[in-house]
């Protein structure tokens, strides 16, 4: 029992600091003002608690100190307030909290003088004497206004007030915080700005458990320096060593400008040590508000692939979506949901999602609601080859913009089923593109990707064909269709990369299929900032790319991901190569014949000059291919793709040997 209560205690104590805080600070602060002027008699009468005059003995504590005492009071607890004292956290006092507290203790003390000459010199005027009996002030002369109580009782202010907030916050860091028993050994490569702020961080939250060895630093003037009472132990170039030395669990990287090059390097180096890395969040994340500097995250592959910061124009874009209604196909999936939140940081006046997949449309409705609940968001469970169900949607929010993200685009899966991507790939966009038209939508933006040049795979053949139908769109109506097409993305749902780090987690092998297999990859952020710069670009008819930047091959990204892990590639970890799979190519091509790369206005948008179909065989095909899709082969499928996209090539047919009857199994895929 006696424990509950104690308990109870515990607990009701900061709820009544809570309730009562401004007054606990207040007369908090009133005990150390008072201390400070009494601190300040001590030292100007030399610890002495009587003043000797014309030999006779004068208490300075009654006499003296208690009248001055309750005329400071009352005039340094006004300026405190006034200058926003009394808000502060004291828990998480710094520099800037003690500036603030020397420049309110001297506006205080100049106040209290002021206020002193004043009022004994009115003092005197009413009552023919002054409030401070002169004799004990110094006789004749004004003892009192000369000593150096006044510039004391500032300084002993400084130090009285700067102290009780350090020892709080000490308190909580130190004394309080709880001691862990096997704390993370953690080396911060980096004695900058960076590096400081994360070993604050990491000694102010000791129950992160992280324990600081040491930092690592190639300034030749920081070797050896302390900070914080850590010591810069080295130079990067003796990473591996100080690890094994010092037995570093984490390496935590603290160069927000760092290169990929740099990052490779360390993580090399550290090959086979079974060291973590991790890092401080990009310069671009933390200009958008998306994290803090303090905040620190996993070294990921993006990182090594030296992607740079999107630079858009947010001017022209926030133009096209500010206080509008947008529409988002495919809303739960990887590229969808990105599009969503880069979509909502524009402020349109609604958000619209289309999605079938119930679960994926809950968790991003979700997450917009938490961060942007001023943001009027509306899910709507569809497929987009839904006619009825997109008009009747449509005829309810009618969005000015629309951006088309909804496809099945897992590329083996496709050659099995491909009838499925035949219905959603072609005849979900046919449906959507028409209801646009009708509905009379400002501006429709195709997602498309660069599997559908030169198309090898169901899944690139059929993002080729509905390229072709909104193309064909073009001046039939005032809907302006614009495509945008790109690579793989970094971290998508079913890419390459989640792949390798659950086969790493499971101790392997890593599964490569061809060891000269190469892609573009792009981050999921990037590739959906610059749809939308893309998306305010066109004028309707265009196909735009995104410049992916030098291409990667698999095998040499495989190897990159077990080194991330602290682990050696074909030592502690195997790669097996399993083979092309049906559909694949080894290399992504950038443009098809009759077409090549015009520039923009952007940098990392190019535009395709492409060449003019055949409006009538596009439509009549594609009606051709939607009822087939049912009750076809696979490879009948396939012979009525090719006719209407003469460059597909078939690759070997899939490894099931359902391939050669109907197919129609319904997927999961937005």
């Amino acid at each position: 029992m006696a424990t509950n209560d104690s308990d109870n205690l515990q607990r009701a104590r900061p709820g009544f600091l809570i309730r009562r805080r401004l007054a606990v600070v207040i007369a908090a602060h009133a005990v150390l003002f008072a201390l400070a002027l009494l601190a300040a008699f001590l030292l100007a009468y030399n610890f002495r608690f009587f003043v000797k005059r014309q030999g006779v003995f004068y208490p300075w504590l009654y006499q003296l100190y208690l009248p001055l005492v309750l005329m400071a009071l009352p005039i340094k607890l006004l300026v405190f307030h006034w200058s926003g004292q009394y808000k502060g956290s004291w828990r998480y006092v710094g520099l800037r909290d003690l500036f603030g507290v020397i420049s309110s203790a001297l506006v205080g003390s100049f106040l209290f003088l002021l206020a002193y000459f004043v009022i004994e010199n009115a003092w005197q005027r009413l009552f023919g004497h002054t409030l401070i009996d002169r004799t004990l002030a110094g006789g004749s002369g004004p003892d009192l206004r000369q000593s150096s109580v006044f510039a004391l009782d500032w300084a002993a202010t400084i130090v009285f007030v700067s102290a009780a907030r350090v020892f709080i916050r000490f308190y909580y860091e130190d004394i309080q915080a709880p001691r862990v028993s096997n704390p993370n050994r953690v080396l911060i490569v980096g004695a900058g700005n960076a590096g400081e702020t994360v070993l604050r961080e990491i000694q102010r939250m000791r129950w992160e458990r992280f324990e600081c060895v040491g930092f690592l630093d190639d300034d030749v003037v920081r070797l050896h320096g302390r900070i914080h009472n850590v010591e810069v132990i080295g130079r990067t170039a003796q990473i591996r060593e100080v690890c094994q030395k010092h037995e570093v669990q984490e390496v935590l990287i603290a160069l927000p400008n760092a290169s990929p090059r740099q990052i490779r390097e360390l993580v090399e180096k550290c090959e086979g040590t079974g060291v973590h890395f991790r890092t401080i969040p990009a310069v671009s994340d933390v200009i958008e508000g998306r994290v803090q500097v303090s905040q620190i995250r996993d070294v990921d592959i993006a990182d090594l692939l030296g992607r740079e910061p999107v630079e858009l124009d947010t001017d022209r874009i926030g133009a096209e979506l500010h206080n509008k209604r947008v529409l988002v196909s495919g809303a739960g999936g990887s590229i969808g949901s990105e599009m969503c939140r880069q979509v909502a940081s524009f402020r349109p006046q609604r958000l619209v999602l289309l999605e079938r997949a119930e679960n994926a449309l809950f968790d991003i409705d979700r997450e917009l609601r938490r961060r942007y609940p001023e943001l009027d968001v509306v899910p709507y469970v569809a497929d987009i080859a839904d006619r009825t169900r997109l008009q009747n949607i449509f005829n309810r929010e009618k969005p000015p913009v629309v951006f088309h993200a909804a496809a099945h685009k897992h590329v083996p899966m496709m050659e099995i089923n491909p009838g499925e991507a035949i219905k959603n790939n072609i005849g979900g966009t046919v449906a959507l593109a028409d209801t646009c038209m009708a509905a009379g939508v400002e501006k429709m933006v195709l997602i498309s990707t660069d599997k559908a040049v030169n198309p090898t795979s169901v899944m690139g053949c059929t993002k080729r064909v509905a390229e072709m139908y909104v193309q064909g769109l073009t001046g039939r109506d005032t809907t302006q269709f614009i495509t945008v097409r790109f690579g793989n993305v970094l971290g998508s749902s079913g890419s390459v990369v989640p792949i390798f780090r659950e086969q790493i987690a499971r101790g392997g092998p890593v599964t490569v299929t061809h060891p000269d297999m190469i892609r573009y990859f792009m981050t999921i952020p990037e590739a959906a900032q610059l749809v939308l710069q893309a998306g305010t670009m066109g004028k309707g008819g265009e196909i735009y790319v995104l410049h992916m930047g030098e291409p990667v091959k698999i095998l040499d990204l495989a190897r990159d991901m077990i080194k991330l892990s602290g682990l050696r590639p074909g030592i502690d970890i195997e790669i097996a190569f399993s083979g092309k799979r049906p559909g694949e190519k080894l290399f992504e091509e950038l443009s098809s014949e009759g077409e090549h790369i015009g520039d923009t206005a952007h940098p990392k948008i190019g535009i395709w000059k492409h060449r003019v179909e055949d409006w009538d065989m596009v439509h009549k095909g594609i009606d051709r291919l939607v009822e087939m899709a049912d009750s076809s082969t696979s490879g009948v499928l396939q012979a009525e793709l090719k006719r209407l996209v003469p460059e597909y090539t078939t690759g070997a047919p899939p490894r099931l040997s359902a391939s050669d009857i109907p197919i129609s199994t319904p997927t999961t895929e937005g």
